[in-house]
Formats: structure tokens, C-alpha cells, sequence
């Protein structure tokens, strides 16, 4: 049973859970802008782009391929 492998190694989980941070923190941002419906600065431009960054880095975690030495953790 110690042959089992996974998907993804230690780093990819790692990056998975900086990605959710990211995105959490881009959802929160969208909310907290103070204007009408989100219109300002926060809901329209800077909360989008977070958004968007945190979804490039689960892509990244997801098709992140360790090297050989470090499939070992």
C-alpha cells in the first residue's frame, strides 16, 4: 500500500491553497467597495484583476509538474 500515488504532489497543493487565498481575497475586495452596486474603483477594476490572477494560479498549480527529485515528498 506505500506505492500509492497521487495526482498532484506537496507544491501543487500548496499553490492550490495560495490560489484560494487569492480569489477569497478578490471576492473580498469586490465587496468592499463603497460605491452604489460595486461601481467604483474596488468592484470594477482591482477586486476583477485579483479574481482573475487567482485563477491563473490554480491553473498553474494544476498543471505545475515537479521535478524528479521532488516527487519524492
Amino acid at each position: 500500500m506505500s506505492d500509492q500515488r497521487f495526482a498532484f504532489s506537496k507544491k501543487n497543493y500548496i499553490i492550490m491553497i495560495i490560489g484560494i487565498v487569492v480569489l477569497a481575497l478578490g471576492f473580498l475586495i469586490m465587496s468592499s467597495d463603497s460605491e452604489p452596486y460595486g461601481f467604483g474603483f474596488l468592484g470594477l477594476t482591482l477586486g476583477p484583476i485579483v479574481v482573475m490572477l487567482g485563477f491563473l494560479i490554480q491553473f498553474i498549480a494544476i498543471f505545475y509538474k515537479p521535478k524528479k527529485e521532488d516527487s519524492a515528498d
